[in-house]
């Protein structure tokens, strides 16, 4: 009796009101840690994308990444002080010291702010992206390094910008304002943004920005009361590592008397309600944000549209896009008129086009004394192309020459003009450029000489690499893996390290492109395609493949044109000043050096990035939401019991959203008021129609006499058996699940929602009724069936671990109810395991569906 009270105090019991309370918690820490984990992965393979040197960039971006990757990881900290009742903490002076040398690196490396208030447009490149914003800074790469024509002007600088802020003393007001916001009062957000814009519009313009905004207009424009159009240019935009697309204002056709108060309208809208929760949801400080303004020449346009460089609709398809409208653009876009539409083939001596001419009664045009203009289209020009073919194939010239030289699909606006000049008016990087690229050169399809195994998008690294396959199941297949062999394996894991710098290429059956192990082949250059569902069963051992992860695609044997004949494009950022400083900040952030859980030196003080924090922090998280469990015991209340046809008596905890039509004080419910997507699928495995039709299993009386010696002899009070009841603590997509049954005792933590990189399971289920040889052969046919599941399992006596991580919604629901069924399938399997080929017979058995092991006796 004493034994079986410790054992209850050991596991913690809790009053009723701390233990609910304490779940909640630690779930809501568990998610805030779940989603910076998520932010800091997409980050680092944004960084190491942009560490290619084909994306533009500059010192802004390089500060927005550092402060958020440095943002992101504390969050992760603090929430794993919270989870594990600050079990950790060496982490926060590592963390401490790293993000200090982040800084150091940023102040010693960067330029001070540049002083012009104004750029003409001749002088602007991608070197000026800090000092004019990604969209100037991309048309003028277009204007003066692809030589395109494009409308004159200059840009108002972020140098002007924060002259005016510091002339009226907005940085100071705009931040007690912000103070002010409360995330639970989303009227509080609003009062806030329209206070902030508002002296925006009151602020004067400093008498020296002034000045040189009009004699920008006038050497730029000429001597006339030329119009403009002004755009934002904010640092940060179209630069494809963040989205600000609409966030920020544009005006059309402004007269010269209008320009200083458009000026500070722009500025304003980086104060919008979304504009301002963005930042917040991002980690991204208002520092690190600084608006330019484009001025254009506003240009009489006779038509305007779009191009894309890729089918947007349809990324297999590789033609290019054109759209087209009288007037201008705004109506191409704004689903006012359906616009014509021109698809012109990629390649041929005179490239074919398919054009779809659509009626399009009215345009917009610029009024005489500025703004714009709605008027009825001519009934001859109505339903006439906007565009002759000649026209067409020119604006497909653009837009193959800019793919070119900015590396991948672009975004492009454009404009005919009186006198026929066809110009681009803004220029960016297509939404999904990476994967709509790779899938653009799948489209263009596979070579025909060489037979084709396999092929997907999700290119973790690009490149080309050959060799005979390799299948890697276990840490000795890593310390075999042979030079310049191809890696092929069921899933991905960072201990893929030790053989990266001896692989020609990685194959995996799963993954993500965000993963650890993706970012280390990114490290090490080696091309890597992920989650091809069926690699390791479509690619032998020893069979030659030629990996071709520019377009996704694995081909059989040695494919010389691939290998021989393929240039990578040239790369725009490297050996530029801020490359540099991106790389020196890098080395702080993206490297991953702790690999392995179980070695000695998988510790705090070990970490020597953030990329290594965040790893830590995540791997031991898992084992602190495990422990929930542990807390749980009879005394909990707060939870009701589940009436189904179960061999438990399952007690189930919501934190909110795990049931559907449960009243308040209820004390038990049905199947049909789980919400919980992960219990509903554990409990359709469990309640199985195949379990729960079997007939008795056959009885090895061998077996059923060592389990029942082994309770008399080492057990008679079965002080050590584990309570009846099992509990679920759930959310609508969170459950920890501890099943307790017999002499059985089973874990089970998962999250299964939308998020690839928030999904994982970790199961561990240990004990048993018979001797150790037995428990162990249990174990080990357990560890089988996961295996082949997909699950990382671990062996260590009776006790069974697993983990299983990023995969989508659909294959953790099939997972769970697999699960389901193993956990009933293994309750009274001890008595069967009386030699160790049992093990396979047993695992097999339940792989294929006879839960009864009708075969294991013949």
């Amino acid at each position: 009796m004493w034994r079986r009270l410790k054992g209850v105090f050991r596991r913690g019991a809790l009053p009723q009101q701390g233990a609910e309370d304490l779940f909640r918690r630690k779930y809501a820490l568990f998610q805030e840690l779940l989603a910076s984990n998520a932010e800091n992965l997409d980050l680092i393979a944004d960084m190491e994308e942009k560490l290619r040197g084909h994306a533009i960039f500059g010192t802004a971006y390089v500060r927005s990444a550092a402060a958020r990757a440095v943002f992101h990881t504390h969050r992760m900290v603090r929430a794993l002080e919270g989870l594990s009742g600050g079990k950790y903490p060496a982490l926060a002076p590592v963390l401490e010291e790293l993000s200090g040398r982040i800084r150091e690196e940023i102040q010693e490396r960067t330029q001070g702010p540049a002083k012009e208030l104004v750029l003409p447009y001749r002088g602007i490149d991608r070197n000026c992206l800090d000092l004019v914003g990604a969209k100037n800074a991309n048309l003028g790469e277009v204007r003066n390094k692809v030589g395109l024509p494009v409308p004159e002007g200059f840009a108002i600088t972020t140098s002007a910008f924060r002259l005016f802020m510091e002339y009226n003393d907005l940085p100071e007001e705009i931040s007690k304002l912000q103070m002010e916001i409360l995330p639970q009062d989303p009227h509080s957000l609003t009062r806030t943004s329209e206070e902030i814009q508002r002296r925006i519009l009151l602020a004067r313009i400093p008498p020296e920005m002034e000045r040189a905004i009009l004699e920008a207009h006038r050497s730029c424009l000429g001597e006339g009361r030329q119009r403009v159009s002004m755009r934002s240019s904010a640092t940060g935009e179209d630069m494809g590592g963040l989205s600000f697309a609409g966030q920020y204002l544009s005006s059309l056709n402004v007269p010269l008397e209008q320009m200083l108060q458009t000026y500070k309208i722009i500025v304003g809208s980086l104060y919008t309600p979304r504009a301002i929760s963005y930042r917040l949801h991002k980690g991204i400080r208002d520092e690190e944000q600084a608006m330019a303004v484009a001025c254009l020449e506003m240009v009489e346009a006779r038509a305007s549209g779009v191009i894309y460089s890729l089918n947007p609709s349809d990324p297999l398809d590789s033609r290019i896009w054109i759209s087209a409208v009288w007037g201008l653009g705004p109506y191409a876009v704004g689903g006012v008129i359906t616009p014509d539409t021109y698809l012109v083939e990629r390649s041929g001596e005179v490239p074919k086009v398919e054009a779809r001419v659509s009626r399009k009664p009215l345009m917009l045009t610029c009024r005489p004394g500025g703004g714009l203009l709605e008027l009825p289209v001519e009934d001859a020009l109505m339903e006439a192309p906007c565009l002759s073919t000649e026209q067409v194939l020119e604006l497909a010239r653009y837009a193959l020459l800019l793919e070119e030289h900015f590396g991948g699909p672009q975004d492009m606006e454009w404009t005919l003009d009186p006198q026929g000049r066809l110009l681009i008016l803004q220029c960016r990087p297509l939404a999904l450029s990476g994967r709509a690229w790779r899938r653009t050169l799948l489209s263009s399809g596979p070579l025909e000489s060489h037979r084709l195994i396999l092929q997907g998008d999700a290119v973790a690294c690009p490149g080309v690499g050959s060799g005979p396959a390799f299948h890697v199941h276990s840490e000795e297949d890593l310390s075999r893996f042979p030079q310049g062999a191809v890696l092929v394996a069921h899933q991905p894991s960072p201990k893929f390290m030790l053989a990266l710098p001896r692989a020609q290429a990685v194959l995996t059956d799963h993954g993500s492109i965000t993963g650890h192990m993706a970012s280390l082949a990114r490290e090490f250059s080696v091309p890597t395609i992920v989650d091809l569902k069926e690699a390791t069963r479509l690619i032998p051992q020893g069979m030659i493949v030629t990996v071709d992860a520019d377009s996704g695609r694995v081909y059989q044997g040695r494919v010389a044109e691939l290998l021989d004949g393929r240039a990578p494009p040239q790369p725009l950022m490297v050996g530029t000043p801020v490359h540099r400083v991106l790389q020196r900040v890098a080395q702080w952030i993206a490297p991953l050096h702790l690999v392995e859980p179980n070695s000695p030196d998988f510790r705090p003080e070990a970490c020597r990035s953030l990329h290594d924090i965040m790893r830590f922090v995540h791997e031991v998280s898992y084992g602190e939401m495990f422990k929930i469990s542990d807390l749980v015991s009879e005394e909990t209340g707060k939870s009701v019991r589940l009436r189904a046809k179960l061999p438990i008596d399952l007690h189930i905890i919501d934190l909110g959203g795990g049931f559907r039509e449960a009243n308040p004080g209820e004390k038990e419910i049905g199947l049909g008021q789980i919400a919980s997507l992960p219990l509903m699928a554990l409990l359709r495995g469990m309640t199985h129609e195949g379990l729960l039709s079997q007939e008795p299993r056959p009885v090895e009386w061998r077996g059923l006499f060592s389990v029942m010696t082994e309770q008399m002899l080492t057990n008679p009070l079965a002080s050590e058996r584990f309570g009846e009841r099992s509990f679920a603590i759930v959310s609508d997509k969170y459950m920890n699940f501890s099943s307790r049954v017999g002499y059985h005792y089973g874990v089970l933590d998962t999250y299964c929602g939308q998020t690839l990189s928030k999904n994982y399971i970790s199961f561990s289920f240990q004990g048993g009724a018979a001797d150790d040889i037995r428990r162990n052969r249990r174990a080990r046919a357990i560890a089988r069936v996961l295996e082949e599941l997909g699950f990382c399992v671990e062996v260590r006596g009776d006790r069974v671990t697993a983990r299983l991580q990023k995969r989508d919604r659909a294959a953790l629901e099939e997972k769970l109810d697999l699960l389901g069924r193993l956990l009933i399938f293994t309750r009274q399997i001890d008595m069967l395991m009386h030699s160790d080929g049992a093990v396979e017979t047993v695992s097999r058995a339940f792989l294929e569906g006879d839960y009864g092991c009708k075969a294991l006796l013949g």
